[in-house]
């Protein structure tokens, strides 16, 4: 075990974490809501700093970034337990072990030292901090980080976006790149879907994208839930107001998972429609995601009409950006290391 950063120690022998916008208060003997952090006799200790449930080589469009280093590889790695309770958590065997497993805590003993040995090893051009939700396991992603940044090598995180801005503020040397799921735009979808608020969410978008950590968005479109047309033009004017039009857009497919069986998977049309209002809306790239060969997944020229990066799945068959500059018409293409 090692001793938890963020928090603050009470009256009675208990603690205040605000590592999450959960804001757990821990009794002695207890874990917060995310299932790895736990009090004992007043201090605050991580179980899982060096735990790896999952660790693997992804492209990182698996993230998905498609503007950020497209087509290198990222050393990914994730332990158990999450801060949500999605009904329709793709990974729900390792996030929600904890809470459904009597508390265990499983994963293979590895350092900082180790992966960021082992992502050098394969040649990978990222750490990705993904699979469940980083922020529960932020002791072990922030040494890793730091490590990882004076190697070289950049780090990314796949995110429910529910940290707390002091979180925010002690990655801010080491962390590059960051995918958000946003996940609807209601307090009634955070709250039945997630068991968590849209409103902090919202927030830490706001202060990644002010802080210039490199951003993109992803919604995964659930049939009956997340899927009209207010909610998809909610979700763009926020993204186009708030965060700015370069900000990506990954509208992504459902498919039956976990509690959420009973729900069809996305109609092909329903993602174009969500990719059409969009563009629509002033955004430049928007992207559909899950269903490979669709076309949604290419990057095209905002000024144009180009076609500039051209993918399927996850592989990138053609990449003409040059100087972060469209070929054809010279418009400037937002991200990082977006050439070939």
């Amino acid at each position: 075990m090692k001793e938890a950063l963020l928090y603050e120690k009470l009256e009675g022998g208990k603690v205040h974490c605000f590592l999450c916008q959960h804001h757990c208060r821990i009794s002695s003997g207890k874990r917060g809501i995310c299932g790895v952090r736990e009090n004992k006799e007043g201090t605050l200790y991580t179980l899982v700093y060096d735990h790896v449930i999952s660790c693997a080589v992804d492209p990182i469009e698996k993230k998905p970034l498609f503007n950020f280093l497209p087509g290198s590889k990222s050393y990914s790695i994730a332990t158990v337990g999450c801060n949500f309770k999605c009904l329709h958590c793709q990974n729900y065997d390792i996030s929600q072990m904890p809470a459904e497993k009597g508390g265990v805590i499983m994963g293979s003993r590895i350092s900082p030292e180790e992966i960021v040995a082992d992502a050098k090893a394969h040649h990978c051009a990222t750490i990705a901090y993904t699979y469940t939700e980083p922020t529960i396991f932020f002791e072990l992603a922030r040494d890793t980080g730091q490590l990882a940044k004076s190697e070289g090598i950049k780090n990314i995180f796949v995110s429910n976006g529910y940290m707390t801005e002091e979180m925010l503020q002690m990655s801010s040397d080491w962390l590059d790149g960051i995918n958000i799921d946003l996940k609807g735009f209601t307090e009634e979808h955070y709250k039945k879907i997630c068991g968590a608020k849209l409103g902090p969410v919202l927030d830490s978008l706001r202060m990644i994208k002010k802080m210039g950590i490199w951003l993109e968005v992803t919604t995964l479109v659930i049939p009956g839930y997340n899927d009209s047309d207010e909610s998809f033009e909610n979700i763009a004017d926020f993204i186009k107001n708030e965060l700015g039009a370069e900000t990506p857009w990954h509208v992504t497919a459902f498919y039956p998972t976990y509690k959420l069986l009973d729900v069809p998977r996305t109609p092909v049309e329903t993602l174009g429609k969500a990719r059409d209002i969009g563009l629509n809306h002033g955004l430049k790239y928007v992207y559909e995601g899950n269903i490979p060969g669709e076309g949604g997944e290419n990057t095209i020229c905002y000024n144009c009409g180009e076609l500039l990066i051209e993918r399927y799945g996850y592989m990138i068959r053609k990449n003409s950006i040059t100087s972060s500059a469209c070929p054809e018409c010279g418009a400037h293409i937002d991200g990082y290391g977006l050439m070939s």
